[in-house]
Protein backbone atom coordinates (compact mmCIF):
# COMPACT_ATOMS: atom_id res chain seq x y z
CA UNK A 1 0.00 0.00 0.00
CA UNK A 2 2.55 2.37 1.14
CA UNK A 3 4.70 1.62 -1.98
CA UNK A 4 1.84 2.38 -4.40
CA UNK A 5 0.87 5.68 -2.54
CA UNK A 6 4.49 6.70 -2.97
CA UNK A 7 3.88 5.66 -6.77
CA UNK A 8 0.81 7.79 -7.19
CA UNK A 9 2.54 10.40 -5.66
CA UNK A 10 5.62 10.45 -7.61
CA UNK A 11 3.41 9.82 -11.03
CA UNK A 12 1.17 13.17 -9.62
CA UNK A 13 4.74 14.90 -9.19
CA UNK A 14 5.80 14.47 -12.89
CA UNK A 15 2.28 15.13 -14.06
CA UNK A 16 2.45 18.74 -12.06
CA UNK A 17 6.35 18.84 -13.35
CA UNK A 18 5.01 18.46 -17.11
CA UNK A 19 2.13 20.72 -16.95
CA UNK A 20 4.51 23.76 -15.42
CA UNK A 21 6.78 22.95 -18.23
CA UNK A 22 4.51 23.60 -20.28
CA UNK A 23 2.60 26.36 -19.15
CA UNK A 24 5.92 27.89 -18.66
CA UNK A 25 6.64 27.45 -22.53
CA UNK A 26 3.25 29.11 -23.48
CA UNK A 27 4.13 32.41 -21.40
CA UNK A 28 6.21 34.25 -22.96
CA UNK A 29 4.06 34.02 -26.35
CA UNK A 30 0.73 35.44 -23.56
CA UNK A 31 2.84 37.96 -21.32
CA UNK A 32 6.15 38.78 -23.28
CA UNK A 33 5.21 41.57 -25.95
CA UNK A 34 6.43 41.48 -29.23
CA UNK A 35 8.76 44.37 -30.52
CA UNK A 36 9.46 45.87 -33.77
CA UNK A 37 12.62 47.73 -34.09
CA UNK A 38 13.07 50.26 -36.80
CA UNK A 39 16.24 51.84 -37.12
CA UNK A 40 17.60 54.38 -39.75
CA UNK A 41 20.92 55.28 -40.80
CA UNK A 42 22.18 59.37 -40.89
CA UNK A 43 18.43 60.47 -39.70
CA UNK A 44 18.67 63.70 -37.88
CA UNK A 45 15.00 64.42 -36.43
CA UNK A 46 14.50 65.81 -40.30
CA UNK A 47 10.32 65.07 -39.44
CA UNK A 48 6.99 66.37 -39.55
CA UNK A 49 6.28 64.82 -35.94
CA UNK A 50 9.51 66.94 -35.16
CA UNK A 51 8.30 70.52 -36.52
CA UNK A 52 9.68 70.53 -40.04
CA UNK A 53 6.48 71.37 -42.02
CA UNK A 54 8.53 71.11 -45.21
CA UNK A 55 9.02 67.07 -45.71
CA UNK A 56 6.62 64.84 -46.00
CA UNK A 57 6.76 61.93 -43.45
CA UNK A 58 2.98 60.68 -42.66
CA UNK A 59 3.81 57.03 -41.04
CA UNK A 60 6.65 58.11 -38.96
CA UNK A 61 4.53 61.44 -37.29
CA UNK A 62 1.44 58.35 -37.24
CA UNK A 63 4.12 56.12 -34.80
CA UNK A 64 4.39 60.00 -33.17
CA UNK A 65 0.92 60.34 -32.47
CA UNK A 66 0.40 56.87 -31.20
CA UNK A 67 3.64 56.92 -28.86
CA UNK A 68 5.77 59.08 -26.77
CA UNK A 69 7.87 61.01 -28.75
CA UNK A 70 11.35 62.12 -27.18
CA UNK A 71 12.11 65.80 -28.12
CA UNK A 72 15.63 65.75 -26.79
CA UNK A 73 17.32 62.37 -27.48
CA UNK A 74 21.48 61.82 -28.32
CA UNK A 75 23.60 59.40 -29.73
CA UNK A 76 26.26 58.19 -27.53
CA UNK A 77 29.07 59.10 -30.89
CA UNK A 78 27.99 60.73 -34.37
CA UNK A 79 28.99 58.01 -36.34
CA UNK A 80 27.40 54.40 -37.37
CA UNK A 81 29.45 51.88 -35.55
CA UNK A 82 30.61 53.63 -32.20
CA UNK A 83 26.66 54.62 -31.45
CA UNK A 84 25.30 51.47 -32.78
CA UNK A 85 27.50 49.65 -30.59
CA UNK A 86 27.15 51.72 -27.91
CA UNK A 87 22.94 51.53 -28.16
CA UNK A 88 22.79 47.73 -28.81
CA UNK A 89 24.97 46.72 -25.54
CA UNK A 90 23.77 49.55 -23.24
CA UNK A 91 27.59 50.73 -23.02
CA UNK A 92 29.59 54.30 -23.51
CA UNK A 93 32.03 53.80 -26.16
CA UNK A 94 34.72 54.39 -23.86
CA UNK A 95 33.66 51.44 -22.60
CA UNK A 96 32.99 49.11 -25.34
CA UNK A 97 35.94 50.45 -27.20
CA UNK A 98 34.70 51.16 -30.68
CA UNK A 99 35.14 54.01 -31.55
CA UNK A 100 35.64 53.90 -35.48
CA UNK A 101 33.57 51.99 -37.94
CA UNK A 102 36.43 49.46 -38.09
CA UNK A 103 35.93 47.66 -34.65
CA UNK A 104 33.95 44.75 -33.18
CA UNK A 105 33.20 44.73 -29.74
CA UNK A 106 32.62 41.42 -28.95
CA UNK A 107 36.34 40.45 -29.68
CA UNK A 108 37.66 42.35 -26.45
CA UNK A 109 34.30 42.04 -24.54
CA UNK A 110 33.10 38.63 -25.33
CA UNK A 111 30.83 39.23 -21.91
CA UNK A 112 29.11 41.98 -23.59
CA UNK A 113 25.33 40.21 -24.26
CA UNK A 114 23.99 42.47 -26.98
CA UNK A 115 20.41 43.27 -27.39
CA UNK A 116 19.38 40.96 -29.27
CA UNK A 117 20.98 38.26 -28.06
CA UNK A 118 20.14 39.10 -24.71
CA UNK A 119 16.08 38.20 -26.48
CA UNK A 120 16.79 35.74 -28.25
CA UNK A 121 18.37 34.10 -24.89
CA UNK A 122 15.59 34.78 -22.88
CA UNK A 123 13.23 32.74 -25.88
CA UNK A 124 12.33 35.42 -28.09
CA UNK A 125 12.89 34.69 -32.50
CA UNK A 126 15.01 37.67 -32.95
CA UNK A 127 15.02 38.67 -36.65
CA UNK A 128 17.31 41.01 -38.56
CA UNK A 129 16.49 42.48 -42.04
CA UNK A 130 18.45 45.43 -43.11
CA UNK A 131 21.22 47.66 -41.40
CA UNK A 132 21.47 47.03 -37.20
CA UNK A 133 24.81 46.48 -36.84
CA UNK A 134 26.99 48.05 -38.90
CA UNK A 135 28.14 46.60 -42.50
CA UNK A 136 30.04 43.47 -42.03
CA UNK A 137 30.50 43.51 -38.23
CA UNK A 138 27.10 42.22 -37.27
CA UNK A 139 26.81 39.97 -34.26
CA UNK A 140 25.97 36.95 -36.19
CA UNK A 141 25.28 34.64 -32.94
CA UNK A 142 22.51 37.10 -31.87
CA UNK A 143 20.00 36.46 -34.51
CA UNK A 144 17.46 33.52 -35.24
CA UNK A 145 16.80 34.96 -38.38
CA UNK A 146 19.36 37.11 -40.37
CA UNK A 147 22.22 37.32 -38.93
CA UNK A 148 25.67 37.59 -41.68
CA UNK A 149 28.40 36.16 -40.90
CA UNK A 150 31.43 39.12 -39.61
CA UNK A 151 33.82 39.75 -42.72
CA UNK A 152 37.04 39.37 -40.78
CA UNK A 153 38.31 37.40 -37.46
CA UNK A 154 39.59 39.34 -34.26
CA UNK A 155 38.56 42.74 -33.39
CA UNK A 156 39.54 45.09 -36.75
CA UNK A 157 37.99 45.08 -39.86
CA UNK A 158 41.02 44.99 -42.67
CA UNK A 159 38.92 46.09 -45.31
CA UNK A 160 39.49 49.04 -47.09
CA UNK A 161 37.18 52.29 -48.10
CA UNK A 162 36.50 51.49 -52.32
CA UNK A 163 38.87 53.38 -54.43
CA UNK A 164 35.58 55.24 -55.84
CA UNK A 165 33.99 56.25 -52.36
CA UNK A 166 34.06 59.78 -52.63
CA UNK A 167 32.11 59.68 -55.75
CA UNK A 168 29.87 57.00 -54.78
CA UNK A 169 28.62 58.91 -51.78
CA UNK A 170 28.73 62.45 -53.03
CA UNK A 171 25.61 62.48 -55.73
CA UNK A 172 21.91 62.04 -56.19
CA UNK A 173 20.73 58.51 -57.03
CA UNK A 174 17.25 58.27 -58.51
CA UNK A 175 15.41 55.10 -58.46
CA UNK A 176 13.32 53.43 -61.24
CA UNK A 177 9.79 52.68 -59.77
CA UNK A 178 9.42 51.89 -56.63
CA UNK A 179 12.53 51.48 -55.74
CA UNK A 180 12.18 48.05 -56.22
CA UNK A 181 16.01 47.00 -57.03
CA UNK A 182 17.64 49.16 -53.54
CA UNK A 183 18.17 46.61 -50.74
CA UNK A 184 15.56 49.18 -48.24
CA UNK A 185 12.86 48.30 -50.44
CA UNK A 186 13.78 44.44 -49.80
CA UNK A 187 14.16 45.23 -46.00
CA UNK A 188 10.88 46.56 -46.10
CA UNK A 189 9.99 43.02 -47.60
CA UNK A 190 11.73 40.88 -45.59
CA UNK A 191 10.08 42.15 -42.61
CA UNK A 192 6.97 41.88 -43.96
CA UNK A 193 7.42 37.83 -44.22
CA UNK A 194 8.95 37.55 -40.48
CA UNK A 195 5.80 39.32 -39.57
CA UNK A 196 3.58 36.74 -41.36
CA UNK A 197 5.80 33.86 -40.11
CA UNK A 198 5.93 34.95 -37.02
CA UNK A 199 2.72 36.20 -35.89
CA UNK A 200 1.17 32.87 -34.72
CA UNK A 201 1.48 33.36 -30.71
CA UNK A 202 0.94 29.38 -30.73
CA UNK A 203 4.68 28.63 -31.22
CA UNK A 204 4.89 30.24 -27.91
CA UNK A 205 7.69 32.68 -28.98
CA UNK A 206 7.26 36.13 -29.19
CA UNK A 207 9.53 37.83 -31.51
CA UNK A 208 12.09 40.37 -31.84
CA UNK A 209 12.04 42.16 -35.02
CA UNK A 210 14.80 44.68 -36.00
CA UNK A 211 14.04 46.29 -39.32
CA UNK A 212 17.37 48.83 -40.12
CA UNK A 213 16.79 51.38 -43.40
CA UNK A 214 20.04 52.65 -44.52
CA UNK A 215 18.42 55.93 -46.30
CA UNK A 216 18.49 58.89 -45.91
CA UNK A 217 22.74 57.80 -45.71
CA UNK A 218 24.36 58.88 -48.64
CA UNK A 219 24.22 59.50 -51.34
CA UNK A 220 20.59 60.34 -51.17
CA UNK A 221 18.47 58.08 -53.35
CA UNK A 222 14.43 58.18 -53.89
CA UNK A 223 12.68 57.12 -56.82
CA UNK A 224 11.86 59.95 -58.74
CA UNK A 225 8.14 60.49 -57.36
CA UNK A 226 9.65 61.29 -53.89
CA UNK A 227 11.89 63.57 -55.46
CA UNK A 228 9.14 65.66 -56.88
CA UNK A 229 7.02 65.77 -54.11
CA UNK A 230 9.52 68.77 -53.22
CA UNK A 231 9.65 72.50 -54.83
CA UNK A 232 13.28 73.31 -54.96
CA UNK A 233 12.96 77.28 -54.58
CA UNK A 234 10.72 76.59 -50.94
CA UNK A 235 13.95 74.48 -49.64
CA UNK A 236 15.27 76.83 -47.08
CA UNK A 237 18.86 77.08 -46.27
CA UNK A 238 20.16 76.76 -42.72
CA UNK A 239 20.62 80.38 -40.80
CA UNK A 240 24.74 79.32 -40.36
CA UNK A 241 24.91 78.10 -44.03
CA UNK A 242 28.51 78.32 -45.25
CA UNK A 243 29.79 76.68 -48.75
CA UNK A 244 32.45 74.95 -46.68
CA UNK A 245 33.38 73.79 -43.73
CA UNK A 246 33.99 77.08 -41.65
CA UNK A 247 34.44 77.44 -37.95
CA UNK A 248 32.71 80.30 -36.99
CA UNK A 249 34.82 83.05 -34.64
CA UNK A 250 35.20 82.40 -31.06
CA UNK A 251 34.60 78.72 -31.80
CA UNK A 252 37.09 76.13 -31.16
CA UNK A 253 38.87 74.50 -34.24
CA UNK A 254 38.81 71.07 -33.57
CA UNK A 255 34.78 71.61 -33.33
CA UNK A 256 34.88 71.03 -37.34
CA UNK A 257 36.67 68.76 -40.06
CA UNK A 258 37.99 71.24 -42.18
CA UNK A 259 37.18 68.74 -45.05
CA UNK A 260 33.59 66.92 -45.25
CA UNK A 261 33.21 63.60 -45.91
CA UNK A 262 29.97 62.38 -47.44
CA UNK A 263 28.69 65.18 -49.58
CA UNK A 264 30.10 68.24 -51.16
CA UNK A 265 33.71 66.24 -50.38
CA UNK A 266 36.62 68.55 -51.33
CA UNK A 267 34.31 70.60 -53.14
CA UNK A 268 32.25 74.20 -52.16
CA UNK A 269 28.45 74.29 -51.84
CA UNK A 270 26.15 76.93 -54.02
CA UNK A 271 23.37 77.67 -52.57
CA UNK A 272 21.29 76.33 -55.33
CA UNK A 273 23.38 73.41 -54.98
CA UNK A 274 22.68 72.67 -51.44
CA UNK A 275 19.06 73.37 -52.29
CA UNK A 276 19.11 70.24 -54.07
CA UNK A 277 20.86 68.14 -52.18
CA UNK A 278 18.51 69.15 -49.09
CA UNK A 279 15.73 68.22 -51.44
CA UNK A 280 17.26 64.70 -52.25
CA UNK A 281 17.46 63.80 -48.61
CA UNK A 282 14.44 65.13 -47.95
CA UNK A 283 13.08 62.45 -50.67
CA UNK A 284 15.13 59.56 -49.48
CA UNK A 285 13.26 60.08 -45.66
CA UNK A 286 10.03 60.20 -47.44
CA UNK A 287 10.90 56.95 -49.55
CA UNK A 288 12.05 55.63 -46.18
CA UNK A 289 9.04 56.58 -44.51
CA UNK A 290 7.07 55.00 -47.04
CA UNK A 291 8.81 51.41 -46.74
CA UNK A 292 8.10 51.42 -42.78
CA UNK A 293 4.38 52.58 -44.04
CA UNK A 294 4.43 49.08 -45.83
CA UNK A 295 5.76 47.34 -42.77
CA UNK A 296 3.35 48.92 -40.18
CA UNK A 297 0.32 48.43 -42.83
CA UNK A 298 1.48 44.38 -42.53
CA UNK A 299 1.66 44.58 -38.24
CA UNK A 300 -1.82 46.30 -38.33
CA UNK A 301 -3.76 43.66 -40.93
CA UNK A 302 -2.04 41.07 -38.63
CA UNK A 303 -3.81 42.68 -35.90
CA UNK A 304 -0.38 42.87 -33.65
CA UNK A 305 -0.87 46.41 -32.73
CA UNK A 306 -1.43 45.67 -29.23
CA UNK A 307 0.78 43.20 -28.80
CA UNK A 308 3.98 45.09 -30.17
CA UNK A 309 6.21 47.50 -28.60
CA UNK A 310 7.63 49.66 -31.37
CA UNK A 311 10.83 51.83 -31.71
CA UNK A 312 12.01 54.16 -33.86
CA UNK A 313 15.12 55.54 -33.97
CA UNK A 314 18.25 57.43 -35.60
CA UNK A 315 21.75 56.18 -35.35
CA UNK A 316 22.95 59.87 -34.86
CA UNK A 317 22.49 63.21 -36.55
CA UNK A 318 23.79 65.02 -39.31
CA UNK A 319 24.76 68.08 -40.82
CA UNK A 320 22.96 69.42 -44.03
CA UNK A 321 25.31 72.71 -44.65
CA UNK A 322 25.28 73.88 -41.03
CA UNK A 323 28.40 76.12 -40.71
CA UNK A 324 29.25 74.35 -44.06
CA UNK A 325 29.34 70.88 -42.81
CA UNK A 326 27.95 67.74 -44.91
CA UNK A 327 28.31 64.57 -42.83
CA UNK A 328 28.10 64.09 -39.08
CA UNK A 329 31.64 63.11 -38.40
CA UNK A 330 33.18 64.58 -35.84
CA UNK A 331 30.03 66.80 -34.94
CA UNK A 332 29.86 67.22 -31.03
CA UNK A 333 27.31 70.45 -32.16
CA UNK A 334 23.28 69.93 -31.60
CA UNK A 335 22.24 69.12 -35.42
CA UNK A 336 25.19 65.89 -35.05
CA UNK A 337 24.11 64.35 -31.63
CA UNK A 338 20.33 64.28 -31.85
CA UNK A 339 18.80 61.82 -33.22
CA UNK A 340 14.69 61.12 -33.63
CA UNK A 341 13.45 58.78 -30.98
CA UNK A 342 9.89 57.12 -30.62
CA UNK A 343 8.69 54.71 -28.20
CA UNK A 344 5.45 52.66 -28.27
CA UNK A 345 4.26 50.84 -25.61
CA UNK A 346 0.54 49.75 -25.89
CA UNK A 347 0.04 50.20 -22.23
CA UNK A 348 1.97 53.58 -21.58
CA UNK A 349 -0.31 56.23 -20.41
CA UNK A 350 1.85 58.76 -21.63
CA UNK A 351 1.19 57.97 -25.49
CA UNK A 352 0.43 60.74 -27.85
CA UNK A 353 2.79 63.10 -25.46
CA UNK A 354 6.36 64.50 -26.34
CA UNK A 355 9.05 64.11 -23.86
CA UNK A 356 11.71 67.09 -23.21
CA UNK A 357 14.16 65.26 -20.67
CA UNK A 358 17.36 64.68 -22.46
CA UNK A 359 17.52 60.62 -23.02
CA UNK A 360 20.45 58.48 -24.42
CA UNK A 361 20.56 55.66 -27.41
CA UNK A 362 21.83 53.40 -24.74
CA UNK A 363 18.88 53.87 -22.70
CA UNK A 364 17.07 51.94 -24.89
CA UNK A 365 18.38 48.57 -23.89
CA UNK A 366 17.27 48.57 -20.22
CA UNK A 367 13.87 49.97 -21.52
CA UNK A 368 12.78 47.32 -23.67
CA UNK A 369 13.98 44.76 -20.81
CA UNK A 370 11.63 46.06 -18.51
CA UNK A 371 8.74 46.36 -20.79
CA UNK A 372 9.04 43.17 -21.92
CA UNK A 373 9.09 41.69 -18.66
CA UNK A 374 13.00 40.48 -18.76
CA UNK A 375 16.04 40.87 -16.37
CA UNK A 376 18.45 43.50 -17.21
CA UNK A 377 21.70 42.50 -17.53
CA UNK A 378 24.56 44.47 -15.36
CA UNK A 379 26.81 46.81 -16.31
CA UNK A 380 24.32 48.45 -18.59
CA UNK A 381 24.73 52.42 -18.30
CA UNK A 382 21.72 53.69 -19.55
CA UNK A 383 17.86 54.07 -17.53
CA UNK A 384 14.66 52.50 -18.32
CA UNK A 385 12.94 55.13 -20.03
CA UNK A 386 9.58 53.26 -18.47
CA UNK A 387 8.97 56.45 -16.28
CA UNK A 388 8.25 58.70 -18.82
CA UNK A 389 6.37 56.70 -21.48
CA UNK A 390 3.79 57.09 -17.91
CA UNK A 391 4.15 60.53 -17.80
CA UNK A 392 6.63 62.26 -20.60
CA UNK A 393 7.27 64.99 -18.05
CA UNK A 394 8.04 62.98 -14.61
CA UNK A 395 11.25 64.50 -13.61
CA UNK A 396 14.60 63.07 -14.94
CA UNK A 397 18.01 63.69 -13.58
CA UNK A 398 20.13 62.34 -16.33
CA UNK A 399 22.05 64.13 -18.92
CA UNK A 400 23.17 62.89 -21.91
CA UNK A 401 26.73 62.22 -23.05
CA UNK A 402 28.37 62.10 -26.60
CA UNK A 403 31.82 61.54 -27.46
CA UNK A 404 34.26 61.69 -30.47
CA UNK A 405 37.80 60.35 -30.98
CA UNK A 406 39.43 57.26 -32.96
CA UNK A 407 41.43 54.15 -31.83
CA UNK A 408 43.54 56.42 -29.61
CA UNK A 409 40.99 57.44 -27.54
CA UNK A 410 38.62 60.15 -26.93
CA UNK A 411 39.09 63.80 -27.92
CA UNK A 412 36.31 65.46 -27.27
CA UNK A 413 33.03 65.23 -24.61
CA UNK A 414 29.42 66.98 -24.85
CA UNK A 415 26.93 66.93 -22.37
CA UNK A 416 23.21 67.55 -22.76
CA UNK A 417 21.37 69.15 -20.02
CA UNK A 418 17.38 70.07 -20.28
CA UNK A 419 18.56 73.67 -21.35
CA UNK A 420 22.51 73.78 -22.00
CA UNK A 421 24.99 72.24 -24.51
CA UNK A 422 28.27 72.06 -22.98
CA UNK A 423 31.19 70.53 -25.02
CA UNK A 424 35.20 70.27 -24.57
CA UNK A 425 37.96 69.07 -26.45
CA UNK A 426 40.85 67.49 -25.20
CA UNK A 427 39.86 67.89 -21.47
CA UNK A 428 39.57 71.84 -22.76
CA UNK A 429 43.06 72.35 -23.95
CA UNK A 430 42.04 72.19 -27.20
CA UNK A 431 39.06 74.30 -26.56
CA UNK A 432 35.07 74.82 -25.14
CA UNK A 433 31.85 75.46 -26.07
CA UNK A 434 28.48 76.50 -24.28
CA UNK A 435 25.29 77.07 -25.29
CA UNK A 436 21.86 78.03 -24.02
CA UNK A 437 19.79 75.84 -26.72
CA UNK A 438 16.46 77.38 -25.35
CA UNK A 439 17.37 80.62 -26.30
CA UNK A 440 20.17 79.64 -29.61
CA UNK A 441 18.73 76.78 -31.01
CA UNK A 442 21.25 77.37 -34.23
CA UNK A 443 24.33 77.47 -31.70
CA UNK A 444 25.74 80.83 -32.89
CA UNK A 445 26.75 82.32 -29.64
CA UNK A 446 29.45 80.88 -27.90
CA UNK A 447 28.94 81.37 -23.91
CA UNK A 448 32.24 79.49 -23.28
CA UNK A 449 34.64 82.11 -23.12
CA UNK A 450 32.31 85.52 -22.43
CA UNK A 451 34.18 87.51 -20.21
CA UNK A 452 30.98 88.66 -18.38
CA UNK A 453 29.86 84.70 -18.19
CA UNK A 454 29.71 85.04 -14.22
CA UNK A 455 27.02 88.35 -14.76
CA UNK A 456 24.73 86.09 -16.88
CA UNK A 457 22.11 84.49 -14.72
CA UNK A 458 20.14 81.37 -15.15
CA UNK A 459 17.13 82.78 -16.23
CA UNK A 460 14.88 79.12 -16.67
CA UNK A 461 15.32 75.71 -13.84
CA UNK A 462 17.53 73.24 -15.54
CA UNK A 463 16.33 70.02 -13.36
CA UNK A 464 19.80 68.10 -14.58
CA UNK A 465 21.94 71.05 -12.58
CA UNK A 466 21.57 71.89 -9.18
CA UNK A 467 20.44 75.82 -8.26
CA UNK A 468 23.67 77.74 -10.20
CA UNK A 469 23.48 81.27 -9.94
CA UNK A 470 24.86 81.78 -13.12
CA UNK A 471 26.19 80.60 -15.93
CA UNK A 472 29.83 80.41 -15.16
CA UNK A 473 28.67 78.07 -12.11
CA UNK A 474 26.84 76.02 -15.05
CA UNK A 475 30.16 75.85 -17.00
CA UNK A 476 32.03 74.77 -13.96
CA UNK A 477 29.73 72.37 -13.01
CA UNK A 478 29.15 70.66 -16.64
CA UNK A 479 32.47 70.61 -17.39
CA UNK A 480 33.13 68.10 -14.40
CA UNK A 481 30.63 66.20 -15.91
CA UNK A 482 32.86 66.08 -19.46
CA UNK A 483 35.82 65.32 -17.67
CA UNK A 484 34.43 62.20 -15.25
CA UNK A 485 32.65 60.96 -18.59
CA UNK A 486 36.31 61.12 -20.53
CA UNK A 487 37.37 58.68 -18.02
CA UNK A 488 34.72 56.27 -18.00
CA UNK A 489 36.03 52.93 -18.28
Amino acid sequence: MKTRWILKSLILLVISFVTNIGLRESLPAAEHLNVLFFLVDDLRPELGCYGNQHVKTPNIDALAKAGVRFERAYCQFPLCNPSRSSMLTGRHPPVTGVLDNSTWFGATHPDFVSLPRHFKDNGYSVLRTGKVFHGGIDDADAWTEGGEKRTFEGAISNRKPPVNQKQNSDRIVVLDGDGESHQDYKTAIRAIDYLRRHSDSSSGKPFFLCCGFTKPHSPPTAPKRFIDMYDLKSVPLPPDFQPRPTVPEGFPKPSLNARNGDLFVERDASPDEAREMIRAYWASLTWTDWNLGRVMAELDTLKLREKTIIVFWGDHGYHLGEKGKWSKHGSLWEIGTRVPLIVIDPKAKGNGSSSPRPVQSLDLYPTLCELCGLSTPSGLAGHSLKPLLANPRAEWSHPAFTVFGNAKGVSGVAVRTQRYRYVEYDGGKSGTMLFDEQADPHELKNLADNPNLADNPNLADDPNLADDPNLAAIKTELSKLAKQHAGVR
